[in-house]
C-alpha cells in the first residue's frame, strides 16, 4: 500500500513540480524589457540612416551625364577642355583633375610647372576641374578660373588661384570677392566677368568636368590621366618616367 502524501508536499496550482526550481521573477520566458526596448530602437535607427542617405543624395548637385568619345568611353579631353600645352595629335596627353582650394594640388603646382616647362613642345596639357565637396571655396575659385577664361585668362587666373592659395584656402566664408579682386588685377572687363559668374552656364561647365571625373573615378585630388589611363606617381619620378615612355613609344 502506498503512504499517503503529506498535504504539504501535494501540488498546489501554478507550482513548479517536485525537484524543480520555480522560475526566477527576472527570468520568466520572453524579452527582458531591454530587450524589447532596443527591438522598437532598431527600426527608428534604421529609418534614420535611411533617411540621412537621402538627404545626402538630395543635397548632392545633379551633375549632367558625362561626354562620351567615339568608342562610347568617358571623353578625357572634350571640345571646350582648357589645353594649356598643345604639342599635337601624335604627342602624349596629360590630363589632371584639380581642385584650386586642395593643398595637395597647391604643392603640386610648382611641379607640373617644371613639368610642363621640362616638356615643352613635346606633351600635350590639359586641365580639368574637380571641385571637392569639402573644400567651401573650391567651386566659387573653378567658376571665377571659367568666368576668366571667357575672356581667353584661363591660365593667368590657374595661376592666380595657386600662387594665391594659402591666404584663402580652407576659409568657411565666402572668398568670391577675393576672386572678382584678382579679375580687376588681371584687367578683365568686369561686366562681362560678373555676368558669367552669375550665369549658371558657367557653374555647368565646371560641372561636366566634375561628371566627368566622377565617371571616370576620380575620388581625389590632384588625380592624373596619360593618353586615357591613370597614373599613380608614388615619387617624383614617376611622371617624368611615364612621360618619357609615352614618348617613345610614339617613335
Amino acid at each position: 500500500m502506498t503512504a499517503p502524501q503529506d498535504p504539504q508536499q501535494q501540488a498546489r496550482p501554478g507550482a513548479a513540480p517536485r525537484g524543480v526550481a520555480p522560475p526566477h521573477p527576472g527570468r520568466q520566458r520572453g524579452l527582458s524589457a531591454s530587450a524589447k526596448a532596443m527591438l522598437i530602437t532598431i527600426p527608428a535607427v534604421i529609418l534614420l540612416a535611411v533617411l540621412a542617405i537621402v538627404l545626402v543624395n538630395l543635397s548632392r548637385p545633379q551633375l549632367p551625364e558625362p561626354a562620351a568619345d567615339a568608342s562610347g568611353r568617358v571623353a578625357m579631353v572634350e571640345s571646350d577642355s582648357h589645353v594649356l600645352d598643345e604639342a599635337g595629335e601624335d604627342a602624349p596627353t596629360l590630363v589632371e583633375f584639380l581642385d584650386f582650394e586642395c593643398e595637395a594640388c597647391g604643392a603640386f603646382y610648382p611641379y607640373i610647372e617644371e613639368i610642363r616647362e621640362r616638356y615643352d613642345g613635346r606633351i600635350n596639357y590639359v586641365v580639368r576641374y574637380y571641385p571637392l565637396a569639402g573644400h567651401f571655396n573650391s567651386m566659387h575659385a573653378a567658376v571665377a578660373v571659367e568666368a576668366a577664361a571667357a575672356q581667353g585668362e584661363f591660365e593667368a587666373m590657374f595661376r592666380m588661384m595657386f600662387e594665391t592659395q594659402a591666404e584663402w584656402g580652407e576659409q568657411q566664408v565666402s572668398e568670391a570677392d577675393r576672386f572678382r579682386d584678382y579679375a580687376e588685377r588681371l584687367d578683365l572687363d568686369m561686366d562681362a566677368y560678373d555676368a558669367a559668374v552669375a550665369d549658371p552656364a558657367t557653374r555647368a561647365r565646371v560641372e561636366k568636368d566634375l561628371a566627368a571625373g566622377q565617371a571616370l573615378g576620380v575620388n581625389s585630388t590632384p588625380t592624373f590621366f596619360l593618353d586615357g589611363e591613370q597614373l599613380v606617381l608614388d615619387s617624383e619620378d614617376d611622371l617624368p618616367r611615364a612621360l618619357d615612355e609615352a614618348i617613345a613609344g610614339r617613335g
